[in-house]
């Protein structure tokens, strides 16, 4: 029974993927039938074509490998006599093209995190309620406290509250809270520990404050999570850069399939529902990864493009398509040597 429900599950999740690639898509499609500009191929996944029809000016397609998609514009990458071509079109209309499929990603991790949290009868909040026994950190905290950082990393919900504590070098933090109106800062709390995987994981030694669910709570929580996430996502690529995190933390379509596994597996230990909430818990933070990688002022990316447009709207003159052309192909080079890498090291992370 519980290899029909993984085999339901996996294939919910594949769906679940082609979703977030079709919003994307559909988003900069979208947003292109809006400003005139003509879309030659609107295609969900990637290589040979399985079916499609044509409709109006666009051929839509289904492809082979569910691995992609794309939105093909007159005139995206070449120049067009086409008054509909993408490159005729206003920069700022051009600018709303390319960033929508990002924001449309976000939008769908929103979803995808009301759905999650619609049934929870409370929330967690970022107010202590009760203190364990012996707790150490009470020697400053106090209950009714509001957290709002810790060690610099703003706290709003108990998603950053987690990451917080993940991503801590010590178990003793710089915390600071809002108490009856005023903001205190304090320096080296003490936070318990427990050993997992050979790693010291902070604990809370206090419980949060419930928030009572109902529809004004359920959206304000889905909209501040939603931010959470975002923010938890630029914050781990900061991190990424600066080197506070490390290439073994870097995950490519390997990595990221293992842990879809791996979560889907965890939850179905107790139930289907927890595990396919498990599965769209993690889809949520992938569609979101897309959206805010995406937006990356990267050659190659949307946010790449974005910077072109940008300086093209400054200048009033658009860069020369061909110096554009060969930065992203230098970009897209890149990026795809940079995927087999990750790939690569997933694999052998895998087998060891």
């Amino acid at each position: 029974m519980i290899k029909i429900e993984a085999a339901i599950l996996i294939i919910i999740g594949i769906l679940l993927f082609e979703l977030i690639v079709l919003i994307h898509e559909g988003g900069h499609f979208v947003a292109a039938k809006l400003s005139g500009v003509r879309v030659n191929e609107f295609a969900l996944g990637m290589g040979p074509k399985i079916v499609g029809f044509k409709k109006g000016e666009t051929q839509y397609n289904l492809r082979l490998f569910p691995i992609g998609g794309f939105c093909a514009m007159e005139g995206e990458d070449e120049s067009s006599d086409d008054e509909c071509a993408f490159g005729n079109k206003p920069v700022w209309k051009r600018i709303i093209i390319v960033a929508a499929g990002a924001v449309m990603n976000i939008i769908l991790g929103f979803v995808m995190m009301l759905i999650l949290l619609a049934p929870n009868k409370y929330f967690a909040s970022n107010i202590v309620a009760v203190f364990a026994d012996n707790a150490t950190s009470s020697q400053q905290l106090q209950v009714g406290d509001e957290i709002t950082s810790i060690n610099g990393y703003g706290i709003k919900t108990s998603t950053d509250l987690s990451f917080a504590l993940s991503t801590a070098k010590s178990n003793k933090l710089d915390i600071s809270v809002i108490r009856d109106g005023q903001k205190i800062d304090y320096t080296g709390v003490t936070l318990p520990t427990v050993k997992k995987d050979d790693k010291d994981i902070l604990m809370l030694d206090f419980k949060v404050k419930a928030i009572e669910n109902n529809l004004g709570t359920l959206l304000s929580q889905t909209f501040l999570s939603t931010i959470s996430t975002v923010k938890m996502v630029w914050a781990s690529l900061i991190g990424l850069v600066t080197g506070r995190f490390g290439f073994n933390e870097v995950s490519g379509p390997v990595g990221m399939t293992s842990a879809i596994s791996q979560a889907t597996a965890t939850g179905l230990k107790s139930s289907f529902w927890d595990g396919l909430s498990n599965l769209v818990y993690v889809m949520m933070i992938i569609t979101i990864n897309l959206g805010v990688v995406n937006l990356l002022p990267l050659p190659a990316l949307d946010g790449g493009r974005l910077i072109f447009l940008i300086i093209e709207a400054i200048r009033r003159k658009p860069i020369d398509p061909k110096y554009e052309g060969v930065v992203h192909a230098a970009g897209m080079v890149l990026l795809l040597a940079f995927m087999v890498i990750v790939s690569i090291k997933d694999v052998i992370q895998l087998i060891v």
